[in-house]
């Protein structure tokens, strides 16, 4: 029997599309473009998918997108950093402890008691700020990131900086008739703790009340997938917490390198000195990683830099102790 029909029926996830070689009532059945979907035999076009939505395999149904960010816990990575943020708390925590239980002997009042529990405070909460960079970002979480880990490594470097100066005032205080003694004491380091952090907090309030970070839906980058991510909010609002963090950490580098030649009782400068030249390099090289990556990368690489920077100062500046009060 002849067939009345110069085409077949286009099913669903195709279109029709007219010969243009031959009778205008032929056609051809076009495969839907990306995005887009047909749920009818024979249909004339096809639909886009809303912009939360994405074509199935067939693209005769519209679906959901795939939501990415760094999920927690069913994400190795997240699992991983996880792990490695509460080894080093630990870690931290029980430096502390040898710290107290030693907090009599030469050693530990020799490196200002006050200064150096401050700083392993300060760096135990920068290994728990980990935490709020795992799991689905919301505007709360968003703002606490940056505001938390900005302001504990403002305190830890503001710390470095007055152990720094202390160092360099007791040691022009040794000279006979000096008139530095005065300065000794923990009013001039408590000082500069507060002085020094103080501005950062008000760096922090400031992005807040005028454009603080929020949640962002990136649905451009990788089609079929919603990036989670955070927006900073205004970008001089976080380039001005890194930029103060990171002039703060050069103005100890700098102070501890000049006083690196110092006698051997004053021989703190020269692992401050290390630390913060660790603490730079980590974060002059964490600034284009940032800027290249997007959404879950992007989070790892600040997890990087904070986990390595904390670390940093741990090892450099409290091993060191460490290995003297118990086998020195």
């Amino acid at each position: 029997v002849p067939r009345s029909q110069c085409s077949d029926n286009c099913f669903p996830g195709f279109r029709k599309a007219t010969k243009t070689t031959t009778q205008s009532c032929c056609y051809d059945c076009v495969s839907c473009s990306e995005g887009e979907i047909s749920n009818i035999t024979d249909s004339e076009k096809c639909f886009r998918c809303p912009s939360l939505e994405w074509p199935n395999g067939k693209r005769n149904q519209c679906i959901a997108k795939v939501e990415e960010f760094l999920s927690y816990p069913n994400d190795v990575i997240s699992l991983f950093v996880s792990t490695v943020s509460i080894l080093f708390f630990l870690t931290t925590l029980l430096i502390l402890g040898v710290f107290i239980s030693y907090q009599d002997t030469p050693i530990v009042r020799a490196n200002n008691r006050s200064l150096s529990f401050l700083l392993l405070v300060s760096i135990k909460l920068s290994f728990l700020s980990v935490f709020l960079f795992l799991g689905r970002p919301v505007d709360i979480t968003c703002m606490l990131r940056i505001i938390t880990f900005g302001i504990t490594f403002s305190i830890a470097v503001s710390s470095l900086l007055a152990k720094t100066i202390m160092v360099c005032v007791a040691f022009k205080a040794t000279k006979p008739g000096s008139s530095w003694r005065k300065w000794l004491g923990v009013k001039l380091s408590n000082s500069v703790v507060l002085f020094c952090s103080s501005i950062q907090i008000i760096i922090c309030m400031t992005w807040l009340a005028i454009s603080p970070p929020f949640q962002e839906l990136d649905i451009h980058t990788s089609p079929g997938t919603i990036i989670i991510q955070c927006n900073e909010g205004s970008a001089i609002g976080f380039y001005s917490v890194i930029g103060y963090m990171g002039l703060l950490a050069a103005v100890s580098f700098v102070l501890a390198f000049l006083a690196r030649s110092l006698p051997d009782s004053f021989n703190e400068a020269k692992y401050i000195t290390f630390s913060m030249l660790l603490f730079c390099s980590v974060w002059i090289t964490m600034i284009p990683a940032y800027l290249s990556t997007k959404g879950k990368n992007t989070v790892c690489v600040e997890i990087f830099a904070i986990l390595t920077s904390s670390a940093g100062l741990l090892a450099c500046i409290f091993l060191p102790k460490c290995y003297t009060t118990q086998y020195c």
